[in-house]
């Protein structure tokens, strides 16, 4: 009682929850004596002893509720005069608030709850199921008087879990949905129902993740890490990061750039193969740089000849959105470009700051870096994909709205031979300890 619990003799609990399973209405003297006493054997003045033996459990019952304050108990558990051919009969009905019965109270909640819109549905459903303990009176579970009441609870709480799973889908929460979803299937394993709503959510995550092989929110940044198979020029809602070299050649001649390379597919599917275009754009935002210097036409024959440094990073506007031209490698004279993981960490160190400044706060998606022509043959797959994340991460100690997701796109080849559980337990990492070495650390 206020908190306490109250220990009840085992025929005054059972009288309690006969008066629970009235549900506000009167019960008669005889009645309860029959239900909680189950009398089997009719003596000489039965009646009378009946009767009392039920005044003492109710003067019990009503001591127990004086604990809340005085007169407590007579305004809970209230006496009626019911009139009969053998005269008027003592009837006894509980007097409690909605606040006061859990079983009221969840059935109001619930009750208003489809009446509500999503939002406010969904709370007062999480709300009305946290009062669900086991089965509805356990006590007399079986019992005839109870048969109906427990119906009615089980029923209204599968009509809860029903509009819980609702309520969460249509705030688009499908994995709040999809955990109550698993519960009631538990619950109702011959239901098709039941099991068809289970799998319509599942799919609909599944879709929903698409090529997502990795997804990891960072604690407290809400930015989200993600991995996804595929073609980077497919991430149409993202700004892309493309490696160059240190002369920003676009000429796709398979001599000075490869078609097949990250560079070739940008000039042919962004810029329609006019690589004079993509060569306009580079020039204005390399304006902002100062070159280390330029080659001579006797010493590089093809191509470009002006150099910049490594981890220069360009923004280049395409549409509503950014490719980030990023130098990560030297062209030799010999049209042979080479990079070393030292190269790439800077680079990728000086990409960062210029999203944030340049990226319109847009997903970035990204390739895996390192693993092509630039030949950065002492990092496996794995390692450049951790550094590409853990410099990423590092960046938002200095600027946490960087973006509000770095994507790695990886192609269907090089997923076998990278491990993204250890991306997951570095990821795991940052979350617990804050920012610590990838398992290979890259100087």
């Amino acid at each position: 009682m206020n908190g306490t619990p109250v220990r009840l003799t085992p025929l005054t609990a059972r009288l309690l929850v006969r008066l629970v399973a009235a549900e506000g209405g009167a019960v008669t003297a005889r009645q309860l004596y029959r239900d909680v006493w189950q009398q089997t054997v009719e003596l000489p003045r039965q009646d009378l002893r009946n009767r009392n033996e039920v005044q003492k459990r109710i003067l019990e019952l009503r001591r127990a509720f004086d604990l809340a304050g005085p007169g407590q108990g007579a305004r809970i558990v209230t006496t009626g005069q019911l009139p009969t051919a053998r005269g008027a009969e003592s009837t006894y009905q509980l007097n409690l608030s909605v606040a006061e019965l859990d079983s009221t109270e969840f059935t109001h909640l619930v009750g208003d709850a489809l009446r509500a819109a999503p939002a406010s549905a969904v709370r007062m459903l999480a709300e009305a199921l946290r009062l669900w303990h086991g089965q509805p009176l356990a006590e007399v579970h079986g019992e005839d008087f109870a048969t109906a009441p427990v119906r009615r609870l089980t029923q209204l709480r599968e009509t809860a879990l029903r509009e819980l799973i609702a309520g969460h889908t249509a705030l688009g929460r499908y994995e709040l949905a999809l955990s109550v979803a698993e519960l009631t299937a538990r619950e109702q394993p011959d239901d098709p129902e039941a099991a068809a709503t289970l799998a319509r959510l599942r799919a609909r995550l599944r879709a929903r993740h698409g090529g997502d092989l990795l997804r990891h929110t960072l604690r407290g940044l809400r930015v989200d890490v993600v991995v996804v198979r595929g073609d980077l020029f497919d991430q149409e809602d993202a700004n892309l990061v493309v490696g160059f070299s240190d002369t920003f050649d676009t000429s796709t001649d398979d001599v000075v750039i490869s078609r097949e390379s990250v560079q070739g597919q940008l000039v042919d599917r962004l810029f329609e193969g006019r690589h004079r275009l993509l060569d306009d754009k580079l020039r204005r935002g390399l304006k902002e740089f100062t070159p280390l210097g330029t080659e001579s036409i006797r010493a590089k024959r093809r191509g470009r000849r002006t150099r910049y440094p490594v981890g220069t990073a360009v923004a280049v506007p395409v549409g509503t959105r950014r490719v980030f031209a990023l130098a990560y490698s030297r062209l030799g004279n010999d049209l042979r470009a080479r990079s070393a993981p030292a190269d790439l960490r800077l680079s990728l160190e000086r990409l960062w700051p210029t999203v944030a400044l340049h990226g319109l706060f847009k997903p970035v998606a990204v390739p895996l870096i390192g693993a092509g022509l630039s030949r950065i043959v002492e990092l496996d797959r794995t390692q450049l994909l951790l550094l590409i994340i853990e410099t990423f991460v590092r960046s938002l100690h200095q600027d946490p709205a960087v973006c509000p997701e770095l994507r790695v796109v990886i192609r269907g080849d090089e997923l076998e031979r990278t491990d993204l559980s250890a991306v997951e337990a570095f990821l795991r990492a940052v979350d617990e300890r804050g920012l610590t070495p990838p398992p290979t650390k890259v100087s």
